[in-house]
């Protein structure tokens, strides 16, 4: 098969790991990359061996491009995937996909109008633990599912600049509980704010419920002296614990305690020959614009909660 002629707008610190898979996979030709700093722009492209763009407009342009990953600044985000989709791109944009839902929206419809496909950054779901434990959710090898909680939390990390720890990190949590739940929250109580750095939120506690009776917590922040990434899931028959950084899964039950011998897999990697397979091969990726869509509108949910005080209901 062909490959795929891609590009990476944003070799930043992610935009610089999506340019290097992108140049280690069989089944993708990394064409180009831009960034507006002129000097990182030819050192990552020096670096890969590409064309160097300072204009993502004038990138697009390049007909040996089919698809783009957008690794901006969160603010960014929303208008260079529109580009790329203006273009005739495929386009993976990076979380939190947009700076709200009404630019999420513009995505979605850009994309369905122009044929392309749309995915979002979620790339815990590419790791091997967390889609055995939505197996055995959906196959109720642990029961019927009662709750889940996550925590996320570590210093504040110095490649953040607008915005703050919902969008960036809480909000891979938001959709870890959708992969899992295969539900949409009812509801959202959340609170937030800022300890040490002023212009944005860097702590929060988010709690979602569900109208089937089950709920989850999502703890975040950019305050704890060590960086933990963890999620536990208890159903009725059985308890399961992932690690995300070091991937170990533990199922405890009545019975027994087990320990899965999983292979490591890096998600971004699988994450992006997963997004140029389903181009290649037209099928649905594991991840759509509406995920995207759904996980940003509990985010805004939550802001607008922590605000308020109060529960706010989601339609």
């Amino acid at each position: 098969m062909k490959k795929l002629g891609v590009a990476v707008v944003g070799t930043g610190f992610w935009g610089k790991n999506h340019a290097r898979v992108y140049k280690e996979l069989e089944c993708t030709n990394l064409v180009a990359i831009c960034d507006v700093n002129p000097d990182r722009a030819k050192a990552i492209a020096h670096q890969f061996g590409v064309k160097a763009y300072t204009d993502s407009s004038r990138m697009l342009k390049n007909a040996d491009i089919e698809a783009v990953s957008i690794c901006t600044w969160s603010t960014m985000l929303a208008k260079e995937a529109l580009k790329g989709l203006n273009a005739g791109k495929h386009v993976l944009v990076e979380k939190p996909m947009a700076t709200n839902t009404k630019q999420a929206e513009k995505l979605l419809q850009t994309s369905k109008e122009n044929g392309l496909h749309l995915t979002v950054g979620f790339l815990m779901r590419f790791i091997p633990g967390l889609q055995q434990i939505r197996e055995a959710v959906e196959t109720k090898k642990i029961g019927d599912l009662v709750s889940a909680t996550a925590k996320r939390v570590s210093q504040w990390p110095e490649r953040i600049g607008d915005v703050g720890v919902v969008k960036d990190t809480a909000i891979h949590d938001i959709d870890v509980m959708r992969f899992i739940s295969g539900e949409d929250p009812v509801s959202v109580y959340a609170k937030m704010g800022s300890m040490k750095h002023r212009k944005f939120e860097d702590y929060s506690q988010i709690m979602l419920t569900y109208e089937s009776g089950k709920s989850a917590f999502i703890e975040s922040n950019w305050l704890t002296p060590y960086k933990t990434r963890t999620l536990n899931v208890t159903g009725s028959e059985a308890i399961m614990r992932l690690d995300y950084i070091t991937q170990d899964l533990w199922i405890e039950s009545a019975k027994e305690n087990l320990q899965p011998r999983i292979p490591f897999q890096e998600p971004l990697k699988a994450e992006l020959q997963h997004f140029a397979e389903c181009i290649q091969e037209k099928k649905k990726p594991l991840v759509t614009g509406t995920d995207g869509y759904k996980a940003l509108q509990v985010a805004m949910a939550a802001f607008k909660s922590s605000a308020k005080n109060a529960v706010i209901k989601l339609e």
